[in-house]
């Protein structure tokens, strides 16, 4: 196996590339005045399993393309098998329809994929698991909650509080507790059919004079991080860190959570920001190595 590090993830496809051991594939890549993208590989990757690492945040629509073209430069060199690993999916929210004349975006960006000559994915904490069952070809997502957690317990909160935002994503939560060895729960949330509005609420929980962690998937807006953290200090915690898989953080919801009493924000490098303390290049390289080796 070879490893394409793209564009987006140079990084983390190198550290991938050292952690297994698998030659590295560079590759050339610019973006014309016009907004068109170019990639060109730079290395031989004839009768060779390739995974290419590209993760699809912000600018989605140029990352995405990027992906397609380097899997379409790599099966004209001739790859017998083009591997995708999406540690962010993007669109993978946009996988139902709710009004008449829309798309299901997902399902789309899969067909797209898997015409450009991507053979399977493999992504990291997908949003929505149905979102991948409009893929036609293999698909797996693997999960870093264990990673995040073991860095708080390198900070010394071992027996942290393990909090879910809301029930839907408790299995977030317990996985969180297994590493922690501590107790785990949600907040209750509630939206207004109406207004579109959340309200959430904590009666249910003990957290006084505890270290919480909240954790989640994604952080986008961060709105329901902040409920949460103020939640949380008015029930008397002692700490209260966030984390999540993907932080997005879109516009000042960095801000807004820290202001809110949130003491450290942690994601990832499914999207590299100042916030990426988690190298996700462990996790990956175990699943490649298996396949490799498989």
């Amino acid at each position: 196996m070879k490893i394409i590090p793209g564009p987006a993830s140079t990084e983390l496809g190198e550290k991938i590339s050292q952690l297994t051991g698998f030659d590295k594939v560079n590759v050339a890549s610019r973006i014309f005045p016009d907004g068109e993208s170019y990639v060109r590989l730079e290395g031989n990757v004839q009768g060779e399993h390739v995974a290419i690492v590209q993760t699809t945040c912000a600018p989605q629509d140029t990352r995405l393309m990027q992906l397609a073209f380097l899997a379409n430069a790599a099966k004209r060199n001739g790859a017998k098998k083009v591997t995708a690993v999406v540690p962010y999916l993007a669109y993978a929210r946009q996988d139902k329809i709710f009004l008449q004349g829309e798309t299901i975006s997902i399902e789309a960006i899969a067909n797209m994929l898997h015409a450009s000559g991507i053979d399977q994915l493999i992504t990291v904490n997908v949003h929505a698991e149905d979102a991948l069952s409009k893929f036609p070809f293999p698909t797996k997502t693997l999960s870093a909650i264990p990673l995040l957690a073991q860095y708080f317990v390198q900070k010394g909160c071992k027996k942290a509080f393990a909090l879910s935002p809301d029930k839907g994503a408790m299995y977030i939560a317990d996985q969180a507790k297994q590493v922690f060895g501590g107790e785990s729960g949600h907040l209750e949330k509630y939206r207004d059919r109406y207004t579109g509005q959340t309200t959430q609420t904590g009666k249910h929980l003990n957290v006084k004079d505890q270290t919480v962690v909240i954790l989640d998937d994604i952080i986008s807006t961060g709105g329901t991080i902040v409920g949460a953290a103020k939640i949380l200090r008015e029930q008397g915690a002692t700490h209260v860190y966030t984390a999540c898989v993907h932080g997005l953080l879109i516009g000042d919801a960095e801000k807004r959570i820290l202001d809110a009493g949130v003491e450290e924000i942690v994601s990832t490098d499914s999207v590299p920001t100042k916030n990426s303390k988690v190298t996700l290049a462990p996790l990956i390289s175990q699943e490649l190595k298996a396949q490799a080796s498989g």
